[in-house]
């Protein structure tokens, strides 16, 4: 999984590595992880692969309804095949979350040797 590196998702929030590690138990998959050091984003895949195509989509338009942003941005297609689906979120988002007391000494997050900071594997736990 390839992640920003700012936001809810930073390699440094360990809310994001709590809630990785309860994926990770659920689906008793090993969940691989790298981030993007702070300002590299814009070397992020998805960015130059998509986000271009959704801008030419919604040139010029206002956006004053989350219905209006939902119909442009699925317009977004190109040429060579690419459509965007788009999926709304009504969840209100807790803001202020901490992770659960003794989670850092209790995770499974193996960190890498090699840039461990940004890189590291969420592993099961036996439940």
């Amino acid at each position: 999984m390839l992640c920003d590196g700012g936001g809810s998702n930073s390699a440094s929030r360990y809310v994001f590595k709590e809630d990785l590690q309860e994926l990770a138990n659920r689906l008793g998959l090993e969940i691989r992880v790298a981030h993007y050091p702070p300002y590299c984003s814009k070397y992020n895949p998805i960015e130059h692969r998509v986000f271009p195509h959704v801008t030419r989509a919604c040139r010029g338009v206002i956006f004053q309804t989350l219905e209006t942003v939902r119909y442009y941005v699925s317009k977004t297609e190109t040429n060579t095949g690419l459509t965007v689906k788009v999926g709304i979120l009504d969840k209100v988002y807790q803001t202020g979350r901490k992770c659960a007391a003794g989670f850092k000494k209790s995770m499974k997050i193996v960190f890498d040797t090699i840039l461990p900071k940004w890189n590291y594997t969420a592993v099961p736990q036996s439940m």
